[in-house]
């Protein structure tokens, strides 16, 4: 319509106009094209990002906004978290070492005060918990550490769940269980401290099964061209022990949240424009600090209310 009512301009003016009419009849015939074509691309910017979002939509990828797609064209490099990103999140306790008997006693009282957490790690101990039909006491005086465990107290006993940095903090000796921890660590196991009334009682050894497309996405990724860097609060040995299994060159472990997000902020510093993809509230700083935050549909509010996609 527009094409042809400059045509028309052109014509009438060419015809009917002032001297020099050619020179009148170009110069309006343009004058309808310049006025009138930013209505077309009014309604294709628009109409653009709403077969982009409905694309997405069907193979399960919610866009918030429109800014988070326009930026991922071009993002450069891609941070990814492990637990729940790159594993399944759905993880089981497969060892349990230093406890009496058969370690129930410690399953029961640790998956008590996991009942106020949402960590993957904390679903795996009540997922056992559950799995043997061990009853939970009730947990009290409950604190989350981010980034280092749980502490409480359940029937009397103080407890606490969680890594080395928060055993540490709380004074409690390691050597007994080093060799072990570090053992299950180099079979890609999570190992998981539980200290009794200010003793170390039992190491548990968590394993989180990688997603059988993670391997598969982050090949295609690489051949994209787009730098990868995996973060994780795990430990060093089964971030790199993970990091064999995907092919990853790039990783830090034993990361705090605030620590992701400097690790992102870092290489936007770098001239970056990087995406951040997690699941647990300890990656919502860096999915927010992130040009675009990726959060996983599996993980918690707080992740997909910070991420731009979901």
């Amino acid at each position: 319509v527009v094409i042809a009512a400059a045509v028309a301009t052109f014509i009438v003016w060419s015809v009917a106009g002032p001297e020099p009419r050619l020179a009148h009849a170009l110069v309006n015939a343009v004058a309808v094209l310049i006025i009138a074509c930013p209505c077309a691309l009014g309604l294709a910017t628009p109409m653009a990002i709403m077969v982009g979002t409905g694309r997405g939509a069907t193979v399960g990828v919610l866009i918030k906004n429109a800014e988070a797609l326009e930026r991922l064209e071009k993002v450069d490099t891609l941070v990814v978290d492990k637990t729940g990103t790159l594993t399944e999140g759905k993880p089981g306790v497969v060892s349990v070492v230093g406890a009496e008997n058969d370690g129930s006693e410690v399953i029961r009282l640790a998956a008590s005060l996991e009942q106020g957490s949402e960590h993957p790690l904390g679903a795996g101990l009540l997922a056992a918990a559950k799995e043997r039909s061990l009853g939970l006491a009730e947990a009290q005086e409950f604190r989350s550490l981010a980034g280092r465990g749980v502490t409480g107290t359940g029937e009397g006993r103080r407890v606490a769940v969680g890594n080395e940095r928060l055993l540490e903090e709380l004074g409690v000796g390691l050597d007994r269980l080093s060799h072990e921890a570090q053992g299950l660590r180099s079979q890609g196991q999570t190992v998981v401290f539980v200290a009794l009334d200010g003793r170390l009682a039992a190491l548990v050894g968590i394993a989180d099964p990688l997603k059988p497309s993670a391997a598969p996405a982050l090949r295609d990724l690489k051949a994209a061209g787009l730098r990868l860097v995996m973060l994780t609060g795990d430990s060093q040995t089964t971030a790199a022990a993970i990091a064999r299994q995907l092919n990853i060159e790039e990783f830090r472990a034993e990361v705090l949240p605030e620590e992701k997000a400097q690790v992102v902020e870092r290489l936007q510093k770098e001239g970056r424009v990087v995406a951040m993809a997690g699941d647990g509230s300890n990656d919502a700083p860096a999915l927010a600090q992130a040009d675009v935050g990726i959060a996983m549909g599996t993980g918690t509010d707080v992740a997909m209310e910070s991420g731009g996609v979901t």
